[in-house]
């Protein structure tokens, strides 16, 4: 019998990155809920089942019992957060609520991507902007879940995510997505100040072995998938190697974050890549890869 797994968020950049790597599985049978507000049909893969809607409806959207449910499709910005607090309240709040009731009724395992903002900045940063705060306390209630209702769960940390189907202009582009086009159009870089915040920038191939890892055998939480390779903004604009320009401080910017990924590399997993060598090969290619 197929192993029915639901990814929500399966359009986005990161979950149609997983739908497309469970999809290859013969015994996987692929589902995606989505509600396009980053993801994009563009993302559509093969062999994978897509279902428009919000998470806070999934009740009514998913009419069979998963095995795994993937909960990717949650509001994931932080500066822009502040200004869209609504939306952060409705899919993060809202929507971790009905897909733990959701889990609960079905018996499915939740596998849920928290955010290493969670441990920026020795702590502080859990609570440095709307979605950093929603994300902590979603993983204490995914938790919870797990001790009030016997849920199966893990709790997943990813740390800056670069790769194939990044979000590349617009109030939503991920760093190295912009970083690229700025350079493919002859434009300066801008970076935040005060630049030297430090970032750990990993592969999406890489986030996605471990969230299929941790999916079969992870249970419990702080399961950080992350590159141990640290780079502050400007290094990595600076591996570029355009110009670069400084823009004034933002709320929320934490400067580092804790990178744990003891209980990840137990199950087998290990980085791949490296930004700087991504960095090189899109040079090679003139930044159009």
């Amino acid at each position: 019998m197929k192993k029915r797994i639901l990814v929500t968020g399966g359009a986005g950049f990161i979950g149609s990155n997983l739908c497309e790597q469970l999809a290859k599985d013969e015994n996987n049978e692929v589902y995606s809920l989505d509600n396009y507000f980053t993801g994009s049909k563009n993302n559509h893969v093969a062999n994978v089942t897509y279902i428009e809607g919000l998470t806070v409806d999934i009740d009514k959207l998913i009419t069979f019992e998963p095995h795994t449910v993937y909960h990717l499709g949650e509001y994931s910005r932080v500066e822009q957060s502040f200004d869209d607090i609504e939306k952060v309240w409705r899919f993060n709040k809202d929507g971790i609520f009905a897909v733990l009731e959701f889990v609960r009724k079905t018996g499915a395992k939740i596998v849920y991507a928290g955010s290493s903002t969670k441990f920026g900045d020795g702590g502080l940063g859990r609570s440095a902007s709307p979605y950093a705060w929603t994300k902590a306390t979603n993983t204490e209630l995914v938790e919870n879940y797990g001790v009030w209702f016997n849920v199966p769960y893990a709790i997943t940390y990813f740390y800056n995510v670069y790769g194939n189907r990044e979000i590349q202009t617009g109030k939503y582009a991920t760093l190295i997505a912009l970083f690229k086009e700025k350079m493919k159009n002859n434009e300066t870089l801008t970076i935040v100040a005060p630049g030297s915040q430090q970032r750990n920038f990993t592969h999406i191939d890489d986030i996605v072995s471990g969230l299929i890892l941790v999916g079969e055998n992870g249970y419990g939480n702080d399961f950080g998938i992350g590159s141990p390779e640290s780079y502050s903004i400007k290094e990595i604009a600076q591996m570029f190697g355009g110009k670069i320009e400084v823009l004034p401080e933002r709320k929320g910017n934490r400067m580092t974050a804790d990178v744990m990924t003891a209980k990840t590399e137990a199950l087998g997993w290990k980085p791949t890549k490296n930004i700087q060598n991504y960095i090189e090969e899109l040079r090679k290619n003139n930044w159009t890869r």
